[in-house]
Formats: structure tokens, sequence, C-alpha cells
């Protein structure tokens, strides 16, 4: 990742906002490196499963990170994961308390037969795929206090935004070079 694509992602996600807004949900299940990133860094952090985790299930679980802009862990956490599918980014102007319960509804659903199974929606290759397919109910229960998600796009070189808005799914895919945009709407 240059220092261009860097400086380019968190002006799309500190755009208008205020700094403690921006938060990232970090897939510990992608390389060990995300749980020791995050036992080095200085960011607030907090898993999103609950109760006394096995020490491999702390290392694979997913965390909620609070990013701060222009600090150097929230630089080196960024460079780390993109590209790699380490989780997603978000912002919400809710408590850490209130964002981490709304993201752990998600964690399980059941498939069709009524069969419980572990959703990974941090992880940027599902979320990009699953929000296009939601419902108007569904995107309004997913997104709750969030105001937008973004991902890496298939492409390193782009980043894909989703808002949801009462008239459905709002994307966007954003250039980290050049100040491109093309927007779809459902």
């Amino acid at each position: 990742m240059t220092d261009q694509q860097l400086a380019r992602i968190e002006e799309i996600l500190w755009h208008d906002c205020p700094s403690r807004d921006i938060w990232m949900i970090v897939d510990g299940a992608r390389t060990v490196e995300v749980f020791r990133m995050l036992l080095e860094c200085h960011l607030e952090y907090s898993c999103l499963y609950s109760g006394s985790l096995t020490p491999e299930l702390e290392m694979a679980a997913p965390y909620l990170v609070q990013l701060e802009p222009d600090y150097r862990d929230t630089h080196r956490l960024i460079r780390q994961a993109w590209g790699n599918s380490w989780g997603v980014f978000l912002r919400s102007g809710t408590s850490l308390k209130n964002l981490r319960r709304h993201l752990r509804e998600f964690l399980v659903v059941r498939d069709s037969s009524g069969n419980r199974l572990v959703f990974r929606y941090y992880d940027p290759r599902v979320l990009r795929v699953y929000l296009p397919t939601c419902v108007t109910a569904e995107l309004r229960t997913v997104f709750g206090p969030v105001e937008a998600f973004w991902t890496e796009s298939e492409s390193p070189e782009e980043i894909r935004e989703f808002r949801f808005r009462d008239r459905g799914l709002e994307e966007q895919t954003i250039s980290l070079g050049q100040a491109q945009t093309t927007s779809q709407r459902k």
C-alpha cells in the first residue's frame, strides 16, 4: 500500500466525521498477526465474542476496534489489513458498548433448515456480496446505528462504500488513486 492510498482511505473514512466515530471489525481467523497487532497497539478494542474463550478462539475471534485518525497504530492496522481481507470499516456515533451489542446480533444465523451457522459478515469478501442481496427491512436491521460500511474492493486500488437510505442501499466504488467514484442504488 502506498502512502497516497493510505491517505486516501483515511480521507474517505474521516471525511466530514468526528474522529472517534470510525471503527474496524478485524477478523482474527485470517491470521495470528491480527491478534498480535491488537495486543501491541494502543487503540481501544473489544472482542465480539463473549464469555470465557479458549486461547485459540480468543486469537481467532472478531474484534471491534476504534480507529484514531493520523495515529501510527491506525496507519499500521490499515496497511496490514488492506488487500488481505482482515475486516471491514464502519462509521457509527454510538458507544463501544452499544455498537458491540448491535454487531454481535449477526454472528450466528440460521439456515433454511434451522441449523445455526457462524456468519462472518466482517470478512469484506462476504459483506460486499451480502449487503446488495438484502431487502429494505434487512438493511434497516443490519445497519442499525451504523451510518456506513466500507470494504476493500476486489481490487486493492478501490474501496467500496455502503450506506442505507430509506429507499434502499447506496453503493459506491471509490478509487484510491484518482478522485473517481461510481455509484449504484438498489
